[in-house]
């Protein structure tokens, strides 16, 4: 009698030969998907019926190609109007899904700009990070908060623009400190006419836009002529303006005269690793450097980095009219035709051959050496403290991820617990949690239930992430705050939740809370100390004691926001213009509540009916 055979899944090269006959000879993504429906490659093509077909016929320049071919489970295609459409598409699913086996650019955070908030009579200067969702003009980007602030604090010095928010503009009655120190003109108490002080927040713009020489030289004309007529004092403060203007020049050493706007990328690899570095160059003037460290693999030539690179990084940032480059990226062409669609004029990707902008490559291309070179010496002590904690702890394999909590609060008020990680390439800050204590049933200052609960929450999410089949970020190894106490409500939550193959260890304080005296909790083991003057020790300490700097802060900002909240933030009816009626027509938050119905109505944009809320909110039972 026959019997039913079940054919095998196809896999590897020939499922990519199967999938070549339904493929349409027009440009579009391809994506490998392995064993557990993870997205091993993200690829773009001109033709993804010829491209996919190189798969197909086991011809391979690498072992890694070939490697990620066999581990091929399933594919799937987007076709595209144009091989633009397809290489922003391609850019785009790299970031989001961070597939294996593609070059990636592991840190895409914002920059920090400088923006002239012009939504108010009197426009405010501040830094700004994220949408360009306010009103006013943008500057930048900078390469870090430190270059922003440098930035800012000249330009404070120079053109004397408000930097505090709306609500205390208004709320002034007299100049504030910062005027005291000639940073501020003042123009909330009415000490600088609107007038003249939009005239400093054009010369401020003009500054930032590149007119920076022309700025300078009226400021030097005004002030001789001031002091042609022999007002000193005026002159004097013309003077230190000026010279803050010029301090920035002095602090940037690399200000360039032929390049007004442009990027500058170098990329330096070696060993299996990659270093680019990012200098950013606006109005002339260096607004600051960055090193990055992106995935790659031995395999991967330098072009093919830095096409990569180049198109991770701009996915989500303003693109220049100029990019320079020491390495050419691959297909240049599709990519400033890419960038130009995305940013709506002419991109030039440039690797230049003599002059200025060669200068400035060759100081990225040192910048980036010396970067990796750190970077290399800091993996290589990181690697034997790592596998020190292995043998310290008796793990089956060094830690790529290790999570440490910690809870703080006073007296169980403002609670939270914080979570930092770290592994191989040390503190890994995007990936901190923070929790809010919500229990109602816990006693106030009950440690083992806030524990409880956001290991709770933590690995709950974590079951909830690998059921689905969602990329989900494991711990190979758990630190508590604590001792015996802390490490058994550890082990009964993570127990109950079924992820108790994850090893957990408390770390109790020495007597005294002395460092170096540390006890080490593990389940099925007698408490144990380290040799006090074990590296391994320190790495652990430090361990803690970020996890305890991390919850500290988040306590501080949560009890700081906590001390900052308003009653009149609470009450249906009053917005910001409102609260700000009352609290001038009575002082303060108290004084309202003192208030009678009819003094209350009094006030401009308060309604009876509403003037009776606010009165029964402070007085209900």
């Amino acid at each position: 009698m026959p019997t039913d055979v079940t054919e095998a899944p196809l896999r590897g090269a020939a499922l990519i030969k199967d999938e070549v006959k339904r493929l349409p000879d027009r440009p579009g993504v391809y994506r490998m998907i392995g064993d557990e429906g993870e997205v091993l490659y993200v690829g773009k093509a001109r033709s993804l019926k010829k491209r996919v077909l190189q798969y197909a016929q086991g011809r391979f320049h690498t072992q890694r190609i070939a490697h990620m071919v066999d581990l091929t489970r399933a594919m799937e295609f987007v076709t595209t109007r144009t091989e633009t459409d397809a290489l922003l598409l391609e850019i785009n699913l790299i970031k989001q899904l961070k597939p294996r086996f593609n070059v990636l650019l592991r840190d895409d955070k914002s920059f920090p700009e400088i923006v002239i908030r012009r939504e108010h009579a009197a426009a405010q200067l501040r830094k700004h990070r994220g949408a360009h969702t306010i009103k006013g003009d943008y500057f930048g980007p900078f390469a870090s908060a430190w270059a922003v602030n440098r930035t800012l604090n000249t330009l404070q010095k120079a053109f004397l623009l408000r930097s505090c928010s709306d609500s205390v503009y208004e709320s002034r009655t007299r100049p504030c400190m910062l005027h005291q120190i000639r940073r501020c003109s003042a123009p909330c108490t009415g000490l600088i006419g609107l007038d003249d002080y939009n005239a400093l927040v054009e010369e401020a713009g003009a500054f930032l836009r590149g007119k920076s020489r022309a700025v300078m030289q009226r400021m030097s004309a005004e002030m001789q002529t001031l002091s042609d007529d022999m007002e000193f004092e005026r002159a004097a403060r013309l003077r230190d303006r000026i010279r803050a203007l010029a301090s920035i020049a002095q602090e940037q050493q690399i200000n360039p005269e032929t390049v007004d706007e442009a990027d500058v990328f170098a990329l330096f690899a070696e060993g299996g690793q990659a270093c680019v570095q990012v200098f950013f160059f606006r109005a002339g003037q260096n607004w600051g450097n960055r090193a990055y460290f992106p995935r790659v693999d031995k395999s991967d030539d330098d072009p093919e980095v830095m096409a990569a690179f180049l198109g991770q990084f701009y996915d989500d940032k303003p693109i220049p009219k100029l990019i320079l480059v020491n390495t050419e990226p691959a297909e240049r062409e599709l990519l400033q035709d890419a960038f130009a669609l995305k940013g709506g004029r002419k991109v030039e990707i440039a690797r230049p051959q003599r002059g200025e902008k060669r200068q400035l490559v060759e100081h990225a291309v040192i910048n980036a050496r010396e970067a990796l070179g750190r970077k290399m010496a800091e993996s290589s002590a990181q690697t034997k403290l790592l596998a020190g904690v292995c043998e310290a702890f008796g793990l089956e394999a060094q830690p790529e991820r290790i999570e440490v909590y910690d809870n703080s609060h006073i007296m169980g008020t403002n609670a939270v617990g914080g979570m930092i990680v770290a592994g191989p390439e040390g503190f890994q800050k995007s990936q901190y949690r923070k929790f809010n204590i919500k229990g109602t049933e816990l006693t106030p200052g009950d440690d083992y239930g806030m524990m409880k609960e956001v290991l709770r929450r933590r690995f709950s999410r974590l079951v909830k992430e690998e059921e689905a089949g969602e990329p989900a970020p494991r711990p190979d190894l758990v630190l508590i705050d604590g001792g015996a106490g802390q490490l058994a409500a550890a082990l009964e939550v993570m127990a109950d939740l079924g992820v108790d193959d994850i090893a957990v260890v408390g770390v109790a304080k020495g007597p005294d809370r002395d460092a170096g005296l540390e006890r080490f909790f593990m389940p099925g083991k007698p408490p144990f100390m380290l040799e006090p003057k074990s590296p391994v020790l320190y790495y652990l300490q430090r361990l803690r004691d970020e996890a305890h700097r991390f919850a500290i802060g988040t306590h501080r900002t949560r009890r700081t926001m906590e001390m900052k909240r308003n009653p009149l933030d609470e009450i249906e009816g009053v917005g910001p213009g409102r609260k700000r009626a009352l609290l001038h027509a009575f002082g303060s938050a108290r004084g309202v509540s003192r208030a009678s119905v009819d003094d209350l109505a009094k006030v401009e944009g308060v309604s009876q009916p509403l003037a009776e809320r606010i009165y029964g909110f402070f007085r209900k039972a």
